[in-house]
């Protein structure tokens, strides 16, 4: 795990002063806690593309701190952990709107 507790910004958000952060996910407390910016597109579709490429990202990095890594095999995983969840939460979101 990262010594550091926060993330830099990519690059081009610190260059690009329309940029706005999307999404933060944190662990605490023993739980999944989140952030996100609701109403930033009209057609949920554009969410859909986010988590595609959320996915093709955690990929990429991981392959850079695991020896023999198999991408594919990392993605299969992955996207099982993910319709496992959808089909069979472990846990209900719960929250609040946050200014």
């Amino acid at each position: 795990m990262a010594s550091q507790k926060f993330l830099d910004p990519p690059p081009a958000a610190a260059k690009d002063k329309a940029s706005f952060e999307l999404l933060r996910v944190w662990v605490a407390e023993q739980g999944q806690h989140v952030s996100l910016r609701s109403g930033a597109w009209e057609d949920p579709f554009a969410w859909g593309i986010v988590l595609a490429d959320l996915a093709r990202h955690i990929v990429n990095a991981e392959g850079l701190h695991r020896k023999d890594f198999d991408a594919d095999a990392f993605f299969e995983r992955m996207l099982e952990g993910f319709h496992a969840e959808i089909e069979s939460p472990t846990d209900e979101p719960e929250g609040e709107m946050m200014q």
